[in-house]
């Protein structure tokens, strides 16, 4: 990373990792799509759910960076991605402004987001930048004690399907709660690669995540078993006769899901960010043919 300068604006977008976006914006795409299986599809407030949930995602990625760095779980043997802080391209306070600057845009926008859907989208916003900061940050940071897959679950999933259907709908259809299962599961195979890949050093660290409590089989049987719960949930919304078999479009992506479970169980190191950038796009791809499918 010689070639990025101290505070310049590459810096600052290589905290904020572009490519994790995906999880982000996957879940709007879900959510949106169940909003319009319903007749109740709003543009403004997608696109005001889609920049929130960019803005916290950010935030949060910006949090991860300091604090890891602070508690010493990025060092100079990390596998993954080079980090900010640890490599000396931001220091800790302009993380900490970073981290307000973003979380004030997210509040504005929810504030927005109030007055379409009502006060109830303050109490998941809120909650939602909570669950960010505690990720690694606070007395009990979620990532270090074992429930950090728990925590992306429910709000890659559940929480940011359900809340963009709401803002649309003013309710939340039937359809989005079973349609945050393969978007929460895919969010949380992205994390589990991450904690595969680095379980040493997290152990290292005193970074108590599952893997590095239960083992690194149990990683890749958890990754499988996300899987298993992804591909089966469109077969699932057929069988009740809530959508139409144009939900079974991400399908297409089965073989490519194999070839990264297979990867996680026989790679090991460095080789294993290209499988946790492989489990991303996954996401993207999935997701949006997830939504179109729900949509049609």
């Amino acid at each position: 990373m010689s070639d990025v300068a101290p505070g310049s604006f590459r810096a600052w977008v290589l905290a904020a990792r572009p490519a994790t976006l995906t999880a982000a914006f996957a879940p709007v795409a879900v959510g949106t799509a169940c909003a319009f299986r319903v007749d109740a599809f709003r543009g403004d407030a997608a696109l005001a759910a889609l920049l929130g949930a960019f803005l916290i995602q950010i935030a949060t990625n910006f949090a991860n960076d300091m604090y890891d760095f602070q508690k010493g779980a990025d060092t100079e043997e990390r596998l993954g991605p080079v980090r900010a802080a640890q490599a000396g391209l931001l220091t800790v306070r302009q993380l900490r402004r970073g981290i307000i600057i973003a979380l004030a845009l997210a509040l504005g926008v929810g504030v927005y987001l109030a007055w379409v859907a009502g006060p109830v989208v303050v109490v998941i916003g809120l909650a939602s930048i909570a669950a960010g900061l505690a990720y690694t940050g606070g007395p009990f940071p979620l990532a270090y004690n074992g429930l950090g897959d728990v925590f992306v679950m429910l709000f890659f999933g559940f929480v940011a399907v359900a809340g963009t259907a709401f803002v649309q709908a003013l309710y939340v259809p039937s359809i989005a709660w079973l349609a945050s299962v393969p978007v929460g599961a895919l969010a949380t195979a992205i994390l589990v690669v991450n904690n595969v890949r680095d379980f040493e050093g997290d152990a290292r660290a005193g970074k108590r995540t599952l893997i590095v409590r239960l083992g690194r089989r149990a990683g890749v049987l958890e990754y499988a078993l996300l899987l298993v719960m992804t591909y089966a949930t469109p077969f699932l919304l057929v069988m009740l006769g809530w959508t139409r078999p144009w939900v079974l479009l991400p399908l297409v992506t089965l073989p490519w899901a194999g070839s990264l479970a297979r990867s996680l169980a026989r790679d090991r190191g460095v080789v294993l960010n290209q499988t946790l950038a492989g489990t991303a796009k996954l996401l993207s791809v999935y997701g949006m043919l997830f939504a179109i499918g729900i949509a049609l």
